[in-house]
């Protein structure tokens, strides 16, 4: 009998494809001789690939006819015992249904946000599990894998940890602390101000320079940190996705909000701090429940996107994560 062939559809963001990440390593255990072809954004092919989940790796731009013509023939050219879409969006669900797919596995529309993508699944899965990467391993189990989720372990490129290495050297960095104020959505992060202050005092107490990392575009929110930090003179970082990866797998801790950089931290098995607002962390949470989680108990779980700080964040003092550090420390 051939061994299976799936196809996986996640396309993004970051953060998502981590909370994937240990559903397909279940599917991997329980097929490891199968062939997975994961179809994702151009923008996130080597965090895949990181991963070695994957037998391939194609992309798709789905706001590209050409791109999406492409991979609609590639998808039709090829036999597929399965599709699982992780995703479960409009632009995800038509891929393996424009690509002729036969057997489509996806969520039922109790997990499903936008309305009648259901109808482009030949099977439909009911979830119970509170966190999303449990609900993702739902599919997986769905599919025929043997249990839920399964361990991952990232692979980062000799060259980035070189990179990183020679930065933090240039800097007399041996032990630091990442500080990531970022996100696709500003009403999930911390205020840059209480970054800045919890530099001054990580610097003060633990006598450890914090490292501030941004992404593209957010320059100025580092510069904000800076200047709020005073005299201890935080360390701007702005690198690839692997030196990104390098970066947070040999930092003593990591602080951030419920965004891409702290749930690739909780993967690479670093200590997190992480502070929620309107997020739920019992959905969104990190995955390996390792870290210290810090939501204000009024906060009011919602997924509409802002451009400023969910007023709940606002209830978190930078004396409570300073005793999350602490905590941290002594459990190490």
């Amino acid at each position: 009998m051939p061994e299976p062939r799936f196809l996986v559809v996640r396309l993004g963001s970051l953060g998502d494809i981590i909370h994937t990440f240990p559903a397909v390593a279940a599917l991997r255990e329980s097929f490891p001789r199968s062939s997975i072809v994961w179809l994702t954004h151009p923008r996130w092919s080597f965090l895949v690939q990181t991963s070695d989940l994957a037998s391939e790796v194609w992309t798709v731009e789905t706001r590209t006819l050409a791109s999406l013509r492409n991979v609609i023939r590639r998808l039709r050219h090829n036999s597929w015992s399965a599709a699982i879409d992780y995703q479960g969006l409009w632009k995800s669900a038509m891929l393996p249904f424009l690509g002729g797919v036969t057997r489509r596995i996806g969520f039922s529309s109790t997990a499903i946000r936008e309305f009648g993508v259901p109808l482009l699944y030949t099977e439909r899965v009911e979830t119970s599990k509170a966190h999303i990467a449990d609900q993702n391993g739902d599919l997986s189990l769905h599919a025929g894998a043997q249990r839920r989720t399964a361990p991952v372990n990232l692979q980062i490129p000799e060259g980035d940890q070189a990179s990183v290495c020679s930065l933090l050297r240039a800097q007399r960095l041996e032990r630091y602390i990442v500080l990531s104020p970022g996100g696709g959505w500003r009403s999930k992060c911390w205020p840059v101000e209480r970054y800045g202050s919890l530099s001054a005092k990580i610097l003060k107490e633990f006598g450890l320079q914090a490292v501030i990392n941004v992404g593209p575009g957010e320059a100025d929110l580092s510069a904000a940190v800076i200047r709020a930090a005073g005299d201890a003179q935080p360390l701007p970082f702005t690198g690839s996705l692997g030196q990104l990866m390098a970066l947070l797998k040999n930092a003593t801790a990591v602080v951030a909000g419920d965004t891409g950089p702290l749930h690739l931290a909780d993967a690479l098995c670093a200590p997190v701090v992480a502070i929620f607002g309107p997020t739920d962390p019992a959905r969104n949470g990190p995955f390996r429940r390792s870290g210290i989680v810090l939501r204000w108990e009024g906060a009011v779980t919602t997924y509409k996107r802002g451009t400023e700080a969910d007023e709940s964040l606002m209830h978190i003092s930078v004396d409570e994560v300073m005793n999350a550090l602490r905590g941290l420390r002594a459990a190490a």
